[in-house]
């Protein structure tokens, strides 16, 4: 696909860019190779590739799940306007 002037400008409208009326072209030319690229990669054969998230076969090290902190609640509530059974009590602001 290759793109002209106009679509640039086009482009450029949509995207709420300022572009010099200099780089035009060379924006044309860049932007239609990368559409070049993406046409060449959409026309392999993937029939019966699976996808995969990573490239490599990797497993990702989980840290144990394991409680580092104390509750400390009923400190941070002490503070507070206004509370009941444990919940923070805020203003009404949706009718």
């Amino acid at each position: 696909m290759s793109l002209d002037t106009d679509d640039i400008k086009a482009i450029a409208k949509l995207a709420r860019l300022k572009v010099d009326e200099a780089d035009v072209p060379q924006y044309a030319t860049n932007l239609s190779s990368i559409l070049h690229l993406v046409e060449q990669m959409n026309s392999v054969n993937t029939e019966g590739v699976v996808p995969m998230s990573h490239p490599l076969d990797v497993v990702q090290r989980l840290r144990e799940d394991v409680v580092t902190e104390s509750n400390q609640r009923d400190e941070f509530q002490q503070v507070a306007p206004a509370t009941r059974d444990g919940l923070y009590l805020v203003p009404k602001v949706i009718e």
